[in-house]
């Protein structure tokens, strides 16, 4: 390995652990400025939003990093599968309380690892592209994965060309765009395709074999 494939391996290892602080530092924030209120606080009232406040941060800071564990961690070894119904699970914790409804279409069987996290980064991809929330549908079948998002203010990442043409570089992006670099790493070491689209407020994002 050369010294330049150090070094982007280091920068890629430092931009995904910064997406996984992005993700949970507010919620762990929140579960903080909770427990301040209760510390001081002597208004039931107060004292139980408190106690919801940081239930409720909780549950969401242990979502992220269930995602963040299946999505970017190792997950057993290389030749290891997971099961889709769990990957399910992950997901739809992650996206409860979001503004994206999830149209879960994966059949609940083992898939390889990597297949998995190909489709969880293509997820998060498509959870970009609609910031003003919308509609998801995640489909797997025919060797094909598939993230299917509509909404207002839809869009492609601006990327895009890049990742069509084959040039796509890790320099310039940062820990919210970083799952478009490992998208397309994985892509590559499964032999997978990335096509993404674009069709008024409809965005599809494709992986083929």
């Amino acid at each position: 390995m050369s010294t330049d494939d150090n070094n982007l391996d280091l920068d890629l290892a430092a931009l995904m652990c910064s997406r996984v602080c992005h993700d949970v530092i507010n919620p762990v924030g929140a579960i903080i400025n909770g427990l301040e209120v209760l510390d001081d606080e002597d208004d039931e009232e107060m004292r139980a939003i408190a106690h919801d406040l940081i239930a409720n941060s909780a549950k969401q800071a242990s979502a992220k990093l269930q995602f963040a564990r299946l999505a970017f961690g190792a997950a057993g070894s290389a030749k290891s599968m997971i099961d889709c119904g769990d990957a399910q699970d992950v997901v739809m914790n992650f996206f409860d309380g979001d503004k994206i409804d999830i149209d879960w279409q994966v059949p609940h069987e083992t898939k390889p690892k990597d297949e998995v996290k190909l489709m969880l980064a293509l997820i998060l991809i498509g959870r970009s592209t609609i910031p003003r929330g919308g509609n998801m549908a995640v489909i797997h079948e025919n060797g094909a994965i598939k993230v299917v998002c509509d909404g207002a203010g839809a869009k492609l990442p601006e990327q895009t060309p890049a990742i069509m043409d084959n040039s796509f570089k890790l320099a310039g992006l940062d820990s919210r765009s970083i799952q478009l670099y490992l998208a397309y790493r994985l892509a590559q070491a499964l032999n997978f395709t990335l096509e993404f689209s674009a069709d008024g407020e409809k965005v599809e994002l494709v992986a083929l074999n």
